[in-house]
């Protein structure tokens, strides 16, 4: 059958060139640079201004700043599914970036009248006055309102971005492939405006003018992207990816007594560009689902009027889909606890640089803004990956990204078992400096630098940037045309669950080791041994993830065909 589509082909190839491109994407970068600034900002001082000003214990406050970080990225799946299914990522971002403003605002309400916080504790050898259940109740409902605000955006904006590049287009895909780096580095500059000067105004001027910065930053963060409406390519809505992945598994079900064919002509498929914007084909792996994908003509009659319901039979693609998704589960697994350690170095080696001389060239540095450290490395490293690196690999290679995206995941995995190494060197150091100058039970700065952390923070700023960007590049590039969304949280999911194992291992560690990080006073506790750990465990997971990744098959798509619809199967049959 033959359906004509020049007329719309050529009025959306005129639509294409007035939108989307560079143009776009800079409100995006705009967005996550404001946004990043405001929650990177709270994150590293979150510990400080919850033993400091809501007199939580130090275990409690690590755990309670590592649950809001696994909370935060854990939601973006909520975020990426409805950014596939019920709304556009334009609509996305500004509904949950709203949701984000009001949590920044209430801590900020908070931080700036004191009944609405307990008495602050000066002795840290006596038991301080807990908060009461309605402080309580304001703390855990601003944190929550911005896990829940920026969980959506962080879904969301980075498939906003990439939506106004088409990976089809060999010149867009390298573009496409840009855009991920310096999506990176708004993400990085916004980090680095927050852990200095957000964090020197939190410090300097009080918490509530800290919390009031990040509630503007994201109110303008939110204008900003509402500002480029006019330059995006919308993306259409395919329905839900969760429910399209639970009819494969129920028609495999249901036909599994069926042979699986051969050839995959023999299978189901639509090639429609109204229905789908691309034709997936069909791989060896999972074949067990290839059931799902078999129009029986004995149960179901050879006309294609009488094909089954979609919870009885699905296209190849749709089966293809289900499978992308169950070959990335092991990488989004193998790849959890880079962020575990990621979650240590934001909490306890915070805490360890309050006990280090923070002095440089005269000027106090705070302890919450030490992350600028790895910020500053990647901010350079960056575009020397995209401008040097990634041109020379690229003419070797042929990849428009210049490595595969797996390689440059599991790089950032050998950096990140490297740096828990030397966090655990440095760590024995800052102890011997402690007991050497008869300060273990001391608050006074230790004679030591805090600039020898540095080393620590350097080595796992580049892990995280091989590591994250290679992660959202390969979910977006690897995941079908209706679940991107989806399948790119994941990158976030991952980092969830890091962060919630993290608070885990803590305890586990604890009652394990008979209290290595049981006590208020680091230089009491045996922080050296668990970092040294969490490097052996890095380097365990670090073989597990090549075996996942030797594993994993690239998905090989079918180019859709523009001017007729063709069904597949039921001929065949």
């Amino acid at each position: 059958m033959e359906i004509s589509r020049d007329g719309d082909n050529k009025q959306l190839s005129r639509q294409d060139k007035r939108v989307g491109g560079t143009k776009a994407a800079l409100f995006v970068y705009g967005m996550e640079g404001l946004e990043n600034m405001a929650f990177i900002a709270s994150a590293v001082s979150l510990v400080t201004y919850l033993m400091g000003y809501m007199n939580i214990g130090l275990t409690k406050s690590v755990n309670t700043v590592t649950n809001f970080m696994g909370t935060s990225f854990i939601l973006a799946l909520l975020g990426g599914v409805i950014a596939d299914t019920f709304l556009t990522r334009f609509t996305t971002c500004v509904l949950f970036g709203f949701l984000e403003f009001l949590g920044y605002a209430l801590l900020t309400v908070q931080a700036h009248f004191d009944q609405l916080r307990p008495t602050p504790c000066t002795d840290i050898s006596k038991q301080c006055e807990a908060a009461n259940t309605g402080q309580a109740a304001i703390l855990y409902t601003g944190l929550y309102l911005i896990a829940l605000g920026t969980s959506g955006v962080k879904a969301a904006l980075p498939l906003l971005g990439a939506d106004q590049f088409d990976s089809k287009d060999p010149k867009e895909a390298v573009q496409l492939s840009s855009f991920f780096n310096w999506f990176m580095f708004s993400l990085t500059g916004g980090s680095i405006v927050g852990v200095t000067f957000v964090v020197w105004i939190s410090s300097k001027k009080g918490w509530d003018w800290g919390f009031g910065v990040c509630t503007i930053a994201v109110l303008f963060a939110i204008v900003l992207v509402c500002i480029g409406k006019p330059f995006y390519r919308d993306n259409a809505l395919k329905g839900s990816p969760i429910i399209r992945i639970l009819r494969v598994l129920a028609a495999s079900i249901r036909n599994r007594y069926l042979p699986i064919p051969r050839k995959e002509d023999e299978l189901y498929e639509v090639y429609d560009k109204g229905t789908q914007n691309e034709n997936l084909q069909r791989t060896n792996q999972f074949r067990f689902l290839d059931r799902a994908a078999v129009h029986d003509m004995t149960t179901w009659g050879a006309s294609a009027a009488m094909t089954p319901g979609p919870w009885r039979l699905s296209t190849v693609t749709q089966v293809e889909e289900t499978k992308i998704l169950l070959r990335m589960l092991p990488i989004v697994l193998s790849t959890v606890f880079i962020n575990t350690c990621l979650a240590q170095l934001q909490t306890f080696s915070i805490q360890q640089s309050m006990t280090l001389d923070t002095r440089i060239f005269g000027f106090e540095i705070p302890a919450s803004s030490l992350p600028v450290i790895p910020l500053g490395f990647n901010l350079i490293f960056i575009p020397i990956y995209e401008r040097i690196f990634v041109p020379l690999a690229r003419r070797i290679t042929g990849i428009p990204t210049g490595i595969r995206h797996l390689q440059r995941i599991g790089v950032g995995l050998v950096l990140s078992t490297i740096s828990m190494a030397i966090s655990g060197v440095i760590e024995s150091k800052r102890k011997s400096v402690a007991v050497k100058h008869n300060m273990v039970d001391s608050n006074e700065p230790l004679p030591m630098s805090v600039f020898w952390l540095g080393f620590q923070f350097a080595v796992f700023g580049l892990s995280d940037m091989f590591t994250l960007v290679g992660l959202l590049e390969f979910y977006h590039a690897e995941s079908s045309a209706g679940m991107k969304g989806t399948s790119t949280a994941l990158s976030w999911f991952s980092l969830a669950f890091g962060y919630f194992i993290s608070s885990v291992v803590v305890e586990v560690v604890n009652k394990a080791s008979g209290g290595w990080l049981a006590s208020n006073n680091l230089n009491r506790d045996q922080l050296n041994y668990f970092y040294w750990l969490l490097s052996g465990l890095s380097a365990v997971n670090f073989v597990i993830y090549l075996v996942c990744a030797s594993w994993y098959k690239y998905k090989n798509v079918e180019e859709m065909k523009q001017e007729e619809i063709s069904i597949h199967g039921s001929a065949a049959n």
